[in-house]
């Protein structure tokens, strides 16, 4: 993969050799160069960040338009401080479902499939959406021009999510950050539209286990996460497929033939030798940008009736 990848040693000579060329004392231009750098990384985590030039050369070329996927979008150390964060949290913050449980943020969606208007919490923004999601100009094009909304979900092993499409109430752009341990995702195509029985839309805060049919399909595409990576899908991947994760305590028959975004791997070779991964508990990071927010006293005042006019 083609690729920019800041180094903090690479970003000290250039600074060196910047500040050399307006004549400063050696001594000084030294420390000022290791100052300069030390609050970059600090700010940004630049001297592992790997980034695609382009979104085009993280592109899983063998999938529907368009989905992308990036190993190592954040280092071991922002991982960790993110898991700190998530499972730092009251308990209450938790929806526990039958096959999952999950964090909402900054909350669920009404009825009306809206947002109440909030910030999301700084640790969900950096490094994250910013600067990652805005060097790759992944939101540039949504409504916000940002993610508003993450939902956090948790799959012990053995756990999973039916097949379903995440639907109308969102900019057709999901990006996952996976967290924890490795997770294939199936990518199924979707049944006959004159029998919307078939199309399952997912409501984030349930589970629906009842389709059996749904769990006995065999999907077309799959996908494996690694920890710390992202995977963007959008286009008609978003719209005219389904996604799920199926109820397994392993995950087999990894290779090349059947992973779509294998050339991509981080760590291929870590699979290659067995086909199959044991499980371990994953923690996904779903960033999305809900299409219709609601101020919050527009909401109260919905709410109470207008009782104070």
């Amino acid at each position: 993969m083609h690729a920019l990848q800041y180094s903090a040693d690479k970003l000290k000579l250039y600074l060196l050799k910047a500040i050399r060329e307006q004549g400063t004392d050696t001594n000084r231009v030294e420390q000022r160069a290791s100052d300069q750098t030390e609050e970059l990384q600090s700010q940004h985590s630049i001297d592992r960040f790997l980034i695609p030039m382009t979104l085009e050369a993280a592109k899983i070329k063998s999938l529907p338009d368009s989905a992308y996927y990036i190993p190592d979008f954040i280092t071991a150390e922002e991982e960790e401080r993110l898991l700190q964060k998530i499972n730092s949290v009251p308990l209450p913050r938790w929806t526990q479902l039958s096959h999952r449980r999950l964090q909402t943020w900054p909350s669920a969606l009404t009825k009306s499939n809206k947002l109440l208007a909030a910030p999301l919490p700084a640790w969900l923004v950096s490094p994250i959406i910013t600067p990652r999601f805005d060097a790759l100009g992944c939101f540039a094009d949504a409504p916000h021009g940002a993610p508003n909304h993450v939902l956090i979900n948790e799959y012990q092993p053995g756990q999973g999510i039916m097949p379903h499409e995440d639907g109308a109430a969102y900019y057709p752009l999901v990006a996952t950050v996976s967290l924890g341990a490795p997770i294939v995702l199936d990518i199924y195509e979707k049944r006959d539209p004159d029998r919307p029985e078939e199309t399952y839309t997912h409501d984030d805060n349930s589970d629906d286990d009842n389709n059996n049919d749904r769990q006995r399909r065999k999907p077309k595409f799959r996908i494996l996460q690694e920890p710390r990576s992202l995977l963007i899908t959008t286009k008609d991947l978003y719209t005219k497929y389904l996604h799920g994760i199926a109820e397994r305590e392993t995950d087999e028959d990894l290779g090349p033939e059947t992973i779509s975004n294998w050339d991509l791997l981080g760590e291929k070779d870590r699979y290659a030798e067995t086909g199959r991964y044991t499980r371990q508990t994953r923690i996904s990071l779903t960033y999305r940008d809900v299409l219709q927010v609601a101020k919050i006293g527009n909401s109260v005042k919905f709410l109470t009736g207008g009782m104070n006019k």
